[in-house]
């Protein structure tokens, strides 16, 4: 379990009702920003703080990983509602009864800030550029104290938060339902590259066939039976364009659980064929879909094209934050 900080200013009446927590995927100048990065690292039964306007008014537990999504319509308009794509996370959020204000409490929580990454000032002024972090145990442990017998009942699971039931990564489903839709519907389109798109979405037709060309077996199983192997987007279906959809160097074939990994961003590559799985994987899932994340492993060299896509695959889709490397 890791205890999070989320600043909700403007977005605490949406996020905490909604259930949820979104944010950009890096600042507007495309700088990278640890606060949004953050996001990839949180796991499920994790602990979020709500502070919003001096106050901390709720208590989330967090329901899922990380994964893509549009920003949610309730934010209002700001650029294309389906061209916006951030991070966003499933939590259940109980609003306190008993908020609490920790610029009240510094003599006890300012000795506990980190040196990186904190969420508030020394004087417990609220940082604005802040929107997640995580906190150190003892901050948290901290502002449990504080907080009283409601916060450690939803910690420790006694009190279940958000009783209204978060249907799982409804944001990532609704954005590939919003893709099909328009592919569908789109006249512009000969229909047998309509269809090819469309069922490239799930690893298949001429998709499957253009990767095979590269690709002769599952990267991490070794299997090679045809019938078991599904072209997998290193370059999400959701994110890339047609031709990069039907791209044979956009993919790789894997067997479906492995292809489950990839996609949500539990597994990577490095260019040189190394795996790189995430902080926040199962490891008992994934030896279980056989992956033994204890024992290094290469799985051979990529293309030039691979390389390309994976590099994006690691950039925006594989849930690890290098700014939690150097807390």
């Amino acid at each position: 379990m890791r205890y999070w900080w989320v600043n909700q200013n403007q977005t605490y009446r949406h996020e905490v009702r909604g259930g949820y927590l979104w944010s950009p995927k890096r600042k507007t100048n495309q700088a990278r920003n640890p606060f949004y990065d953050f996001m990839r690292e949180v796991a499920p039964g994790d602990v979020v703080f709500s502070f919003a306007d001096t106050v901390i008014r709720a208590i989330g537990i967090a329901a899922s990983h990380a994964y893509e999504a549009p920003k949610p319509l309730e934010f209002g308009q700001a650029g294309a509602y389906w061209d916006m794509i951030g991070w966003r996370l499933d939590v259940r959020f109980s609003e306190l009864r008993l908020p609490i204000k920790p610029s009240e409490h510094m003599s006890v929580l300012a000795p506990l800030l980190p040196d990186r990454y904190a969420p508030l000032r020394p004087n417990g002024a609220g940082l604005q550029s802040v929107y997640l972090t995580r906190l150190p145990e003892r901050l948290a442990a901290a502002l449990i104290d504080l907080l009283g017998a409601e916060a450690r009942d939803l910690v420790l699971g006694y009190r279940v938060a958000g009783e209204v039931s978060i249907p799982a990564a409804i944001g990532l489903v609704e954005w590939e339902e919003h893709e099909l839709s328009r592919m569908r519907s789109d006249d512009t389109m000969p229909e047998t590259e309509r269809q090819a798109v469309v069922l490239a979405r799930r690893g298949q037709g001429i998709f499957k066939q253009r990767v095979m060309r590269l690709e002769h077996a599952c990267r991490i199983t070794g299997v090679t039976r045809e019938e078991h192997l599904r072209a997998s987007h290193c370059k999400p279906w959701r994110d890339a364009t047609n031709e990069e959809r039907l791209d044979g160097e956009n993919g790789l074939l894997l067997t479906p659980s492995v292809d489950h990994l990839f996609d949500r961003g539990f597994i990577g590559f490095e260019d040189g064929g190394g795996l790189i799985v995430s902080p926040v994987a199962d490891r008992k899932s994934l030896l279980r879909m056989g992956i033994d994340s204890q024992r290094a492993l290469n799985v051979g060299s990529f293309s030039i094209g691979q390389r390309r896509y994976l590099d994006f695959h690691r950039e925006s889709v594989l849930l690890r934050s290098s700014f939690l490397e150097r807390m």
